[in-house]
């Protein structure tokens, strides 16, 4: 493991503390660790406390002494001992951490507003206010769930994507340091300096003679995931759905416009040849959207997935098992904007799939926003809540419930009544409060918005024919009860039954 700087222990009491969080027993982390498993990337991380460096399991430098070795759950964890990042195997290129693996649903929902940078704006007294919590009880359930505070997390959320800059982007280092959310150039160079040892400076000049530089105006992103990633899925999903003038999938990429804050943005997804890795490309975006937008795409495309897991507990169900092994690693394909999965989740209600594309296609070009991306397919962007609220729907082909439907959801995202950033049961309970949504609806916005892994759409029928494995469907209520087998991974095991019918009904028009 690289590094020569000695290491400054932490207190053991705490050290010992962030062992009590580690997904697995010693045992089987010395095993992955000595194999470089890629399938626990990102699961833990390995620290050396002879060099004062902490690495993935997949690190190639040799193997240190296992008497030296301690084990962390998360990487806010390592550096919270202490530790400083491996250069060679780069802890911030790791496939995120599972945030639903092991926690309470009050942690969980913390994680996904530390992820959106609620703590760049808010005191962790205020932060744990905003969850129905003091700080220091929100302290010892992260102790006890993550193995690191929540401030930890947020320090290594803006250090991890400050180093992704540095690496990826031309961007000068005044603009990373205001785009990873730090205050002052002074603290950007200081927390550089603390974690990697050396200045921003020195980082960047390192990573340009090891690699090729990055397009000017353009700044490129490596999104890691564990295999496997069955990403000619996910595409097939996604372009079927893709609302022309917004999106497209194209020779296997990705391509939307996104309302990026102070204007908008181009972006673009898609696999690196020969790495277990998406490339993300940005044009057009303030340097400080692109915390966002790289937090909204890792998302969307569901890298933080550990199939391994999945398949193991959802192969327990016979029928699922052979699904599994014929399709082992599918993924929640994301929505970029929750309001505009929600719009699309209205419209798609008792349609096809193309019908509904054609419905938001004609909703974008008479309510989305034109720009200029010098894309001839991508026009505009998708409507807002705004344009949305009192607009005028006659003429697009929406019925009539369903157009009042929109409005309503449109008028509710804009007061805050339908809040986005909670977590997946509390707005299933907004979203099905409003006339128009349904507990269908509401599950599906779920599943693919908030990426809620044990999302569940019952009321749907392609759903109950499949689980049935046989006619006649099953009910929405047999189906809950089948899927009780299935938590908490009921997402995944619907995106298997989803492609199994679309599977079946391949072969039928092949006949």
């Amino acid at each position: 493991m690289s590094g020569n700087s000695q290491f400054q222990a932490a207190p053991w009491s705490m050290v010992t503390a962030m062992q009590d969080a580690l997904p697995f027993e010693r045992a089987v982390l010395d095993r992955a660790r000595l194999s470089r498993d890629a399938r626990f990337d990102g699961r833990f991380y390995i620290g050396v406390l002879s060099t004062g460096i902490y690495c993935r399991p997949i690190c190639p430098a040799p193997a240190a002494l296992t008497r030296h070795v301690r084990y962390f759950a998360t990487a806010a964890a390592a550096q919270e001992a202490g530790l400083r990042p491996c250069l060679r195997c780069r802890p911030e290129s790791a496939p995120g951490t599972p945030a639903w693996l092991g926690t309470t649903a009050v942690v969980r929902r913390a994680l996904r507003l530390i992820e959106d940078g609620a703590l760049d704006e808010l005191s962790v007294a205020e932060f744990a206010a905003r969850l129905g919590l003091g700080a220091r009880q929100l302290d010892r359930l992260f102790a006890r769930h993550v193995g690191a505070s929540p401030l930890a997390l947020a320090q290594t959320r803006r250090l991890h994507f400050a180093k992704h800059l540095i690496d990826g982007s031309d961007l000068p280092l005044t603009s990373i340091a205001l785009a990873s959310g730090y205050r002052s150039v002074r603290r950007f160079n200081d927390a550089l300096r603390g974690a990697y040892g050396r200045p921003p400076r020195e980082l960047r000049r390192q990573r340009r003679a090891a690699g090729p530089q990055p397009t000017a105006g353009e700044v490129s992103l490596t999104l890691a995931y564990r295999p496997p990633y069955d990403w000619a899925h996910l595409a097939a999903f996604l372009q079927v759905r893709a609302v022309p003038g917004v999106e497209r999938v194209e020779h296997g990429e990705y391509a939307r416009l996104i309302d990026a804050g102070e204007g908008h943005a181009l972006i673009r997804v898609r696999p690196i040849p020969g790495r277990d890795a998406l490339e993300l490309r940005v044009s057009g975006a303030a340097p400080g959207a692109l915390l966002p937008i790289s937090t909204t795409a890792r998302r969307m495309f569901d890298v933080a997935a550990d199939p391994a897991q999945i398949s193991r507990d959802l192969s327990t169900d016979r029928h699922l098992r052979t699904l599994l092994e014929r399709h082992p690693g599918l993924r929640i394909p994301g929505a970029w904007d929750p309001f505009e999965c929600a719009v699309r989740a209205v419209l798609g209600q008792q349609v096809s799939v193309s019908a509904a594309r054609t419905l938001a296609e004609r909703l974008a070009e008479r309510f989305g926003r034109p720009v200029a991306s010098g894309v001839p397919e991508l026009t505009r962007l998708f409507p807002a809540p705004q344009a949305l609220a009192d607009g005028d729907l006659s003429g697009l082909g929406i019925t009539g419930a369903r157009s009042e439907a929109l409005r309503t959801l449109a008028r509710a995202v804009t007061a805050g009544e339908v809040d986005f950033s909670t977590d997946a049961e509390s707005l299933i309970r907004q979203l099905t409060a409003l006339r128009g949504f349904g507990a269908w609806t509401a599950e599906y916005v779920a599943l693919r918005a908030l990426g809620e892994p044990d999302a569940l759409p019952d009321g749907d029928l392609i759903l109950r024919r499949m689980a049935a494995a046989a006619a006649p469907p099953l009910s929405a209520r047999e189906l809950r009860e089948r899927a009780e087998s299935w938590r908490p991974w009921r997402g995944y095991a619907t995106l298997q039954l989803w492609c199994a019918a679309s599977d079946a009904a391949a072969r039928r028009e092949t006949r």
